[in-house]
């Protein structure tokens, strides 16, 4: 299995040398080659089997021979050896035909768990066979930066930087990754938003000669692998309420489109899939594209959803690779487009194609808040803000007669402010975090510009 940039000028890599690059020296993200299609009796076999197996299944197409099977499993059981439910992600009847996909059952409590943990332990096994270390630097709206440092704390052949957005992210979320005390990991908040974080980071993946001698690596939802990791939690949900006899649908809460573009590429792959709705919150450039046609990049709202308080999407250009049936060269002409502009127009013909495969919706902040006291009061469950948001564009847009799943993407207890503002309950935190407010942070403050956040990657390397 050989891997691509969405833009089309960069090294064909196999899945090991992908994963480690992170962004294609082109600028481009990576995609497969092709994509493995499963017949209706291969979905079918997977009935019975385990989330492990159902993820060695899924993966393993597209690992090729980078790792063998006996490592790949591995892999995937050390991964999930330290979730807390032994579905992984459960399902939670919400009403009749609507069901919750719970992802937060991982270390950190929030769906990123299952794509990073998965990524730490292929990092881990791929650098000590070649006996190299990496830089990773991460930008997070809250949840991919905890999840990364618990992936990869303490381990010798990495040192982990992650970019937050100062004063944007909750208490909780930044506790998780300014008090883990390993040498390796460094907490670092920017003077500016998620979409500033991000744009350094690819900044720096852009400047060679940097990310050549740190030798820099990415673990953003712009890496495949975590892509890839994702695509398993679509399976293992449908397949338990009925696929492939049967149509699936899925609500998505997303800002930076990764989540709900692994719904996508388990579509591509012959899950039996109705609907992908796109569920954003008052930051909703997506829902604003699909209605009209223009990516258009506006202001970043602070909300009571961070995660989801973004503008420019990253995986949204792999949308676009496939809307404009796999034409770098466009994708590249949209991308500078929106560097340049702010903003691009998207073709009848590529819109048509987007809406076939997507639709969306958006939530004002009063709606969120409403949303979740509404399944409070009506349905006993406590539901995180971005949860919330999945929850409500699915009541709203859902066929009664499809089932309908929205993905819980974290813990209430992450955002517990929101939370006790709209139900007066506080959510407590697991006893395994039970000391999150006791424990001393470490983090670095940082200047909103590259060059003050390469200086802090070379000093501490």
């Amino acid at each position: 299995m050989n891997y691509i940039s969405t833009r089309g000028k960069a090294p064909v890599l196999n899945f090991e040398e992908a994963m480690l690059t992170g962004l294609a020296r082109d600028g481009g993200l990576y995609v497969p080659q092709s994509i493995p299609v499963f017949s209706a009796d291969e979905i079918r076999s997977m009935s019975n089997l385990s989330y492990e197996e159902i993820a060695f299944k899924v993966i393993s197409p597209f690992v090729g021979d980078c790792f063998s099977d006996d490592e790949l499993l591995k892999i995937i059981n050390k991964a999930y050896s330290h979730f807390g439910h032994k579905d992984r992600a459960p399902l939670v009847e919400l009403e009749t035909n609507h069901f919750l996909l719970e992802l937060f059952h991982g270390p950190t409590l929030a769906f990123k768990d299952f794509a990073m943990q998965l990524i730490g332990q292929f990092f881990q096994v791929a650098l000590e066979r070649k006996k190299s270390r990496v830089t990773i630097v991460g930008a997070t709206s809250g949840d991919t930066g905890s999840a990364a440092i618990e992936a990869f704390r303490g381990l010798d052949a990495v040192n982990v930087f992650i970019l937050y957005p100062n004063g944007r992210v909750s208490d909780v979320q930044r506790r998780q990754m300014t008090t883990p005390s390993e040498k390796n990991v460094h907490a670092i908040a920017v003077d500016g938003n998620f979409d500033d974080c991000q744009a350094h980071l690819k900044d720096m993946f852009n400047d060679f000669e940097f990310r050549d001698g740190v030798k820099l690596a990415g673990v953003n939802s712009i890496n495949w692998a975590r892509v890839l990791a994702q695509v398993v939690y679509y399976f293992s949900s449908a397949i338990k309420l009925g696929a492939p006899n049967k149509k699936i649908s899925f609500s998505v809460p997303t800002g930076n489109f990764g989540d709900i573009f692994a719904g996508f590429i388990a579509k591509k792959m012959g899950l039996s899939i109705d609907r992908l709705v796109i569920a954003t919150n008052q930051n909703d450039i997506l829902h604003r594209c699909l209605s009209s046609g223009v990516y258009k990049i506006d202001s970043v709202l602070p909300s009571i959803s961070p995660s989801m308080d973004i503008q420019v999407s990253s995986n949204f250009e792999r949308a676009l690779f496939y809307a404009t049936d796999c034409n770098g060269s466009e994708v590249s002409d949209l991308m500078e487009q929106l560097k340049s502009t702010g903003q691009f127009d998207i073709s009848g013909s590529i819109l048509k194609k987007l809406r076939e495969n997507f639709d969306s919706g958006r939530a004002s902040e009063d709606e969120t808040h409403s949303e979740i006291t509404y399944n409070y009061q009506n349905h006993a469950e406590l539901l995180c803000p971005h949860s919330a948001i999945g929850v409500l564009t699915a009541r709203r847009q859902r066929n009664a007669d499809i089932p309908m799943v929205t993905l819980a993407t974290a813990h209430p207890a992450k955002f517990p402010t929101a939370v006790k503002n709209a139900t007066s309950v506080f959510p407590e935190l697991p006893s395994s975090m039970a000391d999150l407010f006791e424990r001393e942070e470490r983090t670095t403050n940082v200047e909103n510009n590259l060059q003050s956040i390469q200086a802090i990657v070379r000093e501490r390397i």
